[in-house]
């Protein structure tokens, strides 16, 4: 199970290096910063995923539920969102080191 945390880990963790490229890209092409928030490029890759997303949530946890999420997560960068969500994959999927070796019980 282990594998598969780290798995999804590393996959977040190169979509977030792709959404960055790609806004690094953007922003010299423009020759202005800027950073897609999570929402646009969410709805730029599956543009009918995020009304179903929103509709999964209303339904199973509630509308203020979406509320809070679309208030708050969505308008995050969508690299950051990525790495914070690699990050937890990565923490969840970790095994600490057994300090007696490989051969203790």
């Amino acid at each position: 199970m282990r594998f598969v945390f780290r798995a999804l880990s590393f996959l977040c963790l190169c979509l977030a290096v792709i959404v960055a490229t790609v806004d690094s890209i953007e922003s010299v092409s423009i020759s202005q910063v800027t950073v897609s928030p999570l929402s646009t490029t969410w709805a730029e890759a599956s543009p009918t995923s995020l009304i179903e997303a929103q509709s999964l949530v209303e339904v199973y946890a509630g509308k203020p539920v979406w509320q809070i999420v679309s208030a708050w997560l969505l308008p995050q960068p969508a690299f950051a969102v990525l790495l914070l969500l690699a990050l937890l994959l990565w923490m969840i999927g970790y095994k600490k080191p057994s300090p007696a070796g490989r051969f203790a019980a």
